[in-house]
């Protein structure tokens, strides 16, 4: 049994001696492999130079009308505040009446109880009728005054003769003394009848004016008692409609009472606010407003209104802690819009000549954009902007009238660098399709080999991408990705 045991135990050794041997010999060939790998040449890569795609447009420059945005709000140029002349309950509504109702020039919109109103008419007109009769007894005392005194004159001018008669009889020695004494007393009488006879008469034209005066009081009053009456119908002024209605059948109004609004919804404008800047561009030489096109539009759920106007007027002073100038613009139909509507509004300024749109990812903050030189490199340039309208800009053409600039500019684009323009689509079948470009033998290689050279790539997505890149038309979207994410 020892010597079993003894046995079997060498042999576990010399086992484990050969492992060890074996593992050693394992770790120094591995060393001497790394060794000589480090010590090999390693192959350099030629460096390529970066070509990047990019969209390029022309500088085209031509006269350009420059439109001004801004937002405003609907009003209502013809507008009626309907109220109650008087107090009173609401006998009648108009057929139809109701807050939105359009309503024609004349219809009734509503009656009040016109009872008090009827009663003061009929008053009125028998005090008409009292003041006529009035001035016709007036009148007729006026005749039998002016008569009565025609005949005191004439009694008057008899005594006179008679007086005469008298003394030419005494004075020849004929009549007695006490008979000319007599004519004279009876003159004085008949001219103190004169006297009083020409009072009466001024009092009867006294009565006279008095009553033609109550009769025009009488007529006033009569006017005033059917105006009232005609008052207790309120009716529409124009064509419009009905807002802010507060009125019920039978209701209660007091004197002067809001009842609502009559609108007349073809006489609509648009008042909105510019700055003093954007102002002095819509102005002439002699500071007045100019006559611009304005277009004046309301999107309702992805659906357009749109209507057309025309600046008419500025406000007359800038209010407290405003700013800028407010406009005016009436608009010629304005069909779908209700006072109230907040809109966007879009001027048609003045057209300016030698000017060029260009996108707004075109220019940088500072003015300057990338311009395609000699061998497609690109240098910077600095351009006047004049207008900024939403996703384009104005610019000056001035020197840059026909070159092609970066459409939009990244970090990765600067002065000198090489790229390769990809123009915009001109043929008209193909204006909704992606943009292509055509490769030559040579850049196709290139893109293929940069593609099979990938380590990060998966084999299935390099067969497609080279299928793609050995098509007749390349996508420009995918050179431009290959060329960003796997160029040099």
């Amino acid at each position: 049994m020892r010597m079993r045991f003894l046995g079997r135990s060498l042999t576990g050794l010399f086992l484990l001696a050969v492992t060890a041997g074996l593992l050693a010999l394992a770790a120094h060939t591995v060393l001497d492999a790394l060794a000589e790998r480090r010590a090999a040449p390693v192959a350099e890569r030629p460096v390529q130079e970066r070509v990047f795609t990019v969209p390029v447009v022309a500088v085209a420059p031509g006269e350009i009308a420059p439109e001004l945005a801004a937002f405003g709000e609907i009003r209502a140029l013809r507008r009626l505040e309907l109220r109650a002349p008087a107090a009173g309950w609401i006998a009648e509504l108009g057929p139809g009446v109701e807050d939105g109702a359009a309503v024609t020039a004349g219809a009734l919109i509503l009656r009040l109880d016109p009872a008090d109103a009827e009663a003061a008419l009929a008053l009125a007109e028998a005090d008409l009728s009292q003041a006529e009769a009035e001035l016709r007894d007036a009148v007729a005392a006026l005749d039998l005054a002016a008569e009565d005194l025609e005949a005191a004159e004439e009694q008057a001018v008899l005594r006179a003769r008679s007086l005469e008669r008298q003394r030419d009889l005494a004075g020849r020695g004929v009549g007695a003394a006490a008979a000319a004494e007599e004519a004279e007393l009876a003159l004085s009488s008949a001219r103190q009848a004169v006297v009083a006879r020409r009072q009466a008469l001024a009092q009867a034209e006294a009565r006279r004016d008095l009553a033609e005066t109550a009769l025009a009081r009488a007529r006033i009053g009569l006017a005033e008692a059917r105006r009232r009456l005609d008052e207790t119908e309120i009716t529409a002024g124009f064509d419009g409609r009905l807002a802010e209605l507060s009125v019920v059948e039978g209701g209660l109004v007091g004197a002067n009472e809001s009842l609502g609004l009559l609108i007349d919804p073809a006489a609509l404008e648009v008042r909105f606010r510019v700055s003093t800047a954007q102002y002095a561009r819509l102005i002439d030489a002699d500071g007045r407003l100019q006559p611009l096109p304005v277009t004046v539009s309301l999107d309702v759920m992805g659906a357009e209104i749109a209507a057309e106007g025309v600046l008419e007027r500025a406000g007359a002073a800038v209010g407290e802690g405003q700013s800028g100038r407010e406009l005016h613009a009436r608009l010629t139909e304005p069909r779908g819009f209700l006072p109230g509507d907040f809109v966007a509004v879009r001027v048609a300024e003045p057209p300016i000549d030698g000017v060029a749109r260009l996108p707004a990812t075109a220019v940088d903050a500072s003015g300057r954009v990338l311009v395609v030189g000699e061998g497609e490199r690109l240098r910077e340039a600095a351009v006047e902007v004049l207008r900024r309208e939403g996703d384009t800009v104005l610019v000056a053409a001035g020197d840059l009238a026909g070159t092609e600039v970066v459409a939009a500019r990244t970090p990765l684009l600067g002065h000198g660098i090489r790229v390769r323009p990809v123009r915009p689509e001109t043929d008209a079948d193909a204006a909704g399709e992606a943009a292509v470009v055509a490769l030559s033998a040579e850049r196709r290689a290139e893109l293929i080999a940069l593609v099979e050279a990938s380590d990060r790539m998966p084999e299935a997505a390099k067969a497609r991408l080279i299928a793609q890149l050995e098509a007749q038309e390349v996508p420009a979207e995918l050179v431009s990705r290959l060329e960003t994410r796997l160029g040099g």
